[in-house]
């Protein structure tokens, strides 16, 4: 991979920075799961196999396949000796060869964009008795989020393409479309996370700006950057006050649903 390549793919150890909190709601959506098909599972957008274990767990003789467009994701995957198969390919040009017994997504759908078809694409493809069960953040309107695209549009106007960054439609747009075919359960959580300040840097700083943020900071230059930062921490002192033992308490919501056909 070339240098300019490996400079826009993601960062495994800044994602896994916050690794267990990033994982129990993939748990949550697992333990949720009412039924599987006879086909295998896939992890869709299986980043560095987080969820690897506790998929394998589930297999029941099933083969355990990991799917995510990142060659850095997909080598710390490859550590976990979890996958049966490891997928190298955009979600958006993803086809199973078979039909899956199980498609679950933690925490990556919201970067692929267009969910008006990619939903029920991902719906026709799953086999009879199947699942599919997806979790995403649904944190763009809170200060975390918010905060960024507002500083980048004070800042640099018309500069940076907001396009790169999640986005999920209204709960009742998956209900609609989803619903009709087969069970359907949606709903939101709200974690609470205790999020441990570092020198120099305000916590929830550290937890967006892998992920949410990193498209943007990506696209800027480093004076840039760092200008961009001092704004949103000082904002972020104020939205997410840090406590007198050097921690904030950080709600996040995510949203979660399972289709059984």
């Amino acid at each position: 991979m070339t240098e300019a390549l490996r400079s826009k793919d993601w960062n495994p150890g800044a994602y896994a920075r916050f690794h267990d909190l990033r994982l129990r709601p993939g748990l949550d959506l697992l333990n949720a799961v009412p039924a599987m098909g006879s086909g295998d599972i896939y992890d869709l957008g299986c980043g560095n196999g987080a969820m690897g274990d506790a998929l394998r767990a589930r297999t029941a003789g099933r083969g355990l396949i990991g799917v995510d467009a990142s060659p850095a994701m997909l080598e710390k995957a490859q550590q976990s000796q979890a996958y049966t198969q490891l997928q190298q390919v955009d979600i958006r040009d993803w086809h199973p060869a078979k039909a899956p017994g199980l498609i679950v997504s933690n925490a990556a759908l919201h970067w692929v964009g267009h969910h008006e078809t990619l939903m029920p694409r991902l719906a026709n493809m799953l086999g009879n008795g199947a699942t599919l069960a997806v979790q995403m953040p649904h944190q763009n309107k809170a200060p975390s989020h918010r905060v960024w695209r507002t500083l980048v549009d004070e800042m640099f106007p018309g500069r940076i393409e907001m396009a790169g960054t999640p986005g999920v439609m209204a709960p009742v747009k998956y209900e609609e479309l989803l619903a009709p075919r087969g069970r359907f359960r949606l709903w939101e959580t709200e974690y609470y996370q205790r999020l441990v300040a570092e020198a120099g840097s305000h916590p929830v700083r550290r937890f967006t700006e892998s992920t949410y943020a990193r498209p943007i900071l990506q696209a800027l230059e480093p004076d840039e950057k760092a200008d961009l930062i001092k704004r949103y921490e000082e904002v972020m002192h104020a939205a997410y006050p840090v406590r007198d033992d050097g921690s904030v308490l950080f709600p996040f919501r995510r949203l979660f649903f399972t289709l059984t056909v």
